[in-house]
């Protein structure tokens, strides 16, 4: 028996046989997955697995020692074997099932995995403080700063400030203003900013815009690391929470689409469970340095 599991900056995802769990713990802000997972597990009702599949935020594209998962993984599941994989290599595969081209992941962070004839790329995945450019926590940052400079008479954007309306209050409620209960609460906010921009809020274009140009910009790097051309027609899936507001998505894509003029924009045939799994099953050796197993 597999068990597949995802784990995100908003969230995680357990998936055996025809059970499933969602859990609203992820990866807290500076956590390394390691205990971000066991938190989840001791939380988890009890499971039996042979070989646990581990997609997982926060690497930034290099998978570190699998041994201390496997280690987890035979305490919580009586597991002998771990594939520990970056949650980009997990969407990559999950969403284009082996073709050619890049999967862009907008979920609070950003991370964009690109094959090109098995030759991969893997670009952003830095971390809210140096990168994740575009990304939820991004969003929602720069949204809630100006809505609260508005608030303070720093400008006069009130469709904003209506829009941020319950992340302010959020805001005023923190005991700790800088603390990871913020950052989650930047990564919630992300969707007051896009529906402030569908609003009609300048400052809330703005930011839009400017993210769907940094996530292009993301995009076409990955196509290129792969060894890619600019008159290729690569498949490309955006996925994640974000990419749920279809302005953000076109925003993106015509970005894209000014220097890969032939990409083929798809939908995600599956997710990073789905990938997990497939990995799981097929690739049985290490991918370095997305992919590393332990065990038997």
């Amino acid at each position: 028996m597999t068990l597949v599991v995802d784990l995100g900056q908003s969230g995680s995802r357990i998936r055996t046989g025809d059970t499933s769990i969602n859990s609203t713990r992820g990866k807290l802000a500076g956590e390394h997955p390691l205990p971000a997972l066991r938190a989840i597990f001791e939380s988890t009702e009890k499971l039996s697995a042979t070989t646990v599949a581990l997609s997982c935020t926060g690497f930034g594209g290099v998978v570190t020692d699998p041994k201390p998962f496997l280690d987890l993984c035979k305490e919580f599941f009586g597991a002998s074997k771990v594939a520990v994989i970056d949650d980009g290599l997990a969407g990559f595969v999950g969403a284009l099932g082996g073709s050619n081209g890049v999967v862009l992941s907008i979920g609070g962070g950003v991370v964009s995995v690109g094959g090109n004839n098995s030759h991969f790329a893997h670009r952003d995945g830095l971390g809210s403080t140096f990168g994740d450019e575009g990304g939820g926590y991004w969003l929602g940052k720069l949204g809630l700063t100006r809505a609260l400079g508005v608030r303070q008479g720093r400008g006069d954007d009130q469709i904003l400030l209506d829009a941020f309306a319950d992340s302010v209050l959020a805001y005023d409620a923190l005991d700790v203003k800088n603390a990871t209960d913020a950052a989650t609460l930047a990564i919630t906010s992300a969707k007051n900013l896009l529906a402030a921009a569908d609003a009609g809020s300048p400052t809330a274009i703005s930011i839009r815009n400017e993210g769907a140009y940094l996530l292009a910009q993301t995009v076409t790097a990955t196509w290129f690391g792969a060894g890619g051309l600019a008159d290729d027609s690569p498949e490309i899936a955006i996925q994640g929470g974000p990419s749920r507001n279809p302005a953000y998505v076109n925003a993106i894509q015509s970005n894209i689409a000014k220097v890969i003029s032939k990409a083929n924009f798809v939908q995600a045939r599956g997710d990073n469970l789905d990938g997990a799994q497939w990995i799981a099953e097929n690739m049985h050796g290490d991918a370095k340095p997305l992919l590393a197993w332990a065990g038997n």
